[in-house]
């Protein structure tokens, strides 16, 4: 596999652990002379001081010794399916379930499969999705809890999780979770955000747009932005970043940041004023892809020469189906998806494949790679635990917290404290020890994005909209 593109196949051997390293030239006889197994080498792998194992998908077929023929393991999920979010809970579905059959080929957990039960959100409030949380717990006596995002019930759902004491992973990208957990980690051991909070995305924007400033991608008009939020508190966190952080790089916001009380398909007296403050480059922290798509369209009645950016929403192929042509150009931001080397391709094609040309892997990518993380943490623990098996669960959440994931997303990395995962390049500049801050441009009418940032990791170029009237002689798309 290659690590960044242009590499050659070889050079990724000299990434390998130096647990894989003496796994791959142990040959088996010789282990099973010393008792050992490839189990137990893995188990006991350490890469410095802290402990921490770096891995990848294959550990697991390297931990179990056998077909999953044991007694299941439930596992469940909470998805809004019937709510507004329910374009994005089918392809969270989706992950799973893609993860779960190759789990259970592998050998599942130690042998035992894996049994997933679902439960729907709705419209994700507290009461629906922490009354879907004790059904998965009291019911179904699930030992993990994987999900997309809930958005809504503010950490409500970490009540009945931690009197359980199963493991949670989520992507609900929230500075809040760093807030509950780091509140009382004795309490809120099990409870892990597999993506950086949303407070990254604001930061993020803005080294963005300068980056393609000052490498001469782009030539702004002047230094000012426009700044837009939905009224969730998860938008509203993005765009105060934005704000915040914008003058340290040389822009002024010379409207905003407003907040718009969503949901809302009508933002024509918005984009009047933003088209008023003239703006180089406009954003806007909503994320609902139906509803933003909206804002693409409207923004095109009357467009002017400025970079639009559209947070997570817009890379649903839900955005691109509403606002076709008008949305060529619009850059888009997660701080987890499916990267473009030859793990991510892998994936996207065999995702694509099972669940169409359609499909959305960047989105189904995030609790595909998390059922992969506990699955593999619950094998190197010696087992998953039911509910109210803390010692066991406890084990479980300590590989969590170790184990370094090189997964389709990047490396999964879990901060100590936050117990969430860590960005690059927004907080460390090691691409090996961080989930990349993927930049996308929508190029073409179609499910795919373009690739354009970070370095090293992007593989497509950023070109400029399509409604600019002055490309400033760079590429332009359409043109």
């Amino acid at each position: 596999m290659k690590l960044f593109p242009g590499m050659s196949n070889y050079v990724w051997a000299k990434y390998r652990t130096p647990a894989e390293k003496q796994l791959m030239n142990t040959p088996v006889e010789e282990l099973a002379k010393k008792g050992l197994s490839r189990r137990d080498i893995l188990k006991g792998a350490a890469v410095g001081g802290a402990g921490a194992i770096v891995a990848s998908s294959a550990t697991l077929a390297e931990l179990n010794e056998g077909k999953a023929e044991g007694d299941p393991i439930p596992v469940g999920s909470a998805l809004p399916f019937t709510g507004w979010g329910a374009h994005d809970a089918i392809e969270f579905r989706n992950g799973i379930e893609m993860a779960v059959d190759e789990i259970n080929a592998l050998g599942g957990v130690l042998g035992r499969p894996i049994e997933m039960h679902w439960e729907d959100t709705k419209n994700q409030s507290a009461d629906e999705v922490v009354t879907a949380f004790n059904r998965l717990i009291d019911s179904k006596e699930v030992h993990a809890i994987i999900n997309g995002y809930n958005i809504g019930p503010n950490n409500a759902e970490y009540e009945p999780v931690a009197d359980a004491g199963i493991l949670y992973l989520h992507h609900n990208t929230l500075l809040h979770h760093h807030d509950t957990v780091m509140s009382d980690p004795e309490r809120y051991y099990s409870c892990f955000q597999t993506d950086p909070a949303e407070y990254w995305y604001g930061l993020g924007y803005i080294q963005f747009l300068s980056w393609l400033r000052d490498t001469g991608q782009w030539k702004p008009r002047n230094n000012r932005i426009a700044l837009v939020s939905g009224s969730t508190p998860y938008s509203i966190v993005i765009v105060n970043a934005m704000n915040e952080s914008a003058a340290e790089y040389g822009w002024e916001v010379a409207y905003g940041p407003e907040i718009v009380k969503t949901p809302t398909t009508e933002w024509g007296p918005t984009l009047a004023k933003v088209r008023a403050a003239d703006p180089s480059a406009f954003a806007n922290t909503h994320f609902p892809s139906q509803e933003i798509a909206q804002c693409q369209n409207q923004f095109m009645q009357d467009p002017i020469d400025s970079l639009t950016y559209y947070q997570f929403g817009a890379i649903s192929a839900v955005f691109t189906d509403i606002a076709q042509e008008n949305a060529l150009g619009t850059t888009v931001a997660t701080v987890i998806g499916q990267l473009q080397d030859e793990i991510g391709t892998t994936f996207e094609n065999k995702y694509r494949e099972l669940y169409g040309e359609n499909s959305t892997p960047l989105v189904g990518c995030e609790t595909y790679v998390s059922m992969y993380h506990w699955a593999m943490a619950a094998a190197l623990a010696g087992g998953s635990g039911e509910p109210g098996d803390y010692d066991q669960n406890r084990k479980v959440a300590y590989r969590l917290q170790k184990l370094i994931y090189r997964s389709v997303v990047g490396s999964v990395n879990m901060h100590p404290e936050w117990q969430a995962g860590i960005p690059y390049p927004d907080y460390t500049n090691d691409p090996s020890l961080g989930q990349p801050h993927l930049f996308f441009q929508i190029q073409e009418v179609s499910p795919v994005r373009a690739l354009v940032a970070p370095e090293p990791y992007n593989t497509g170029h950023f070109m400029i909209p399509s409604w600019f009237k002055d490309n400033g002689g760079l590429p332009q798309i359409g043109a």
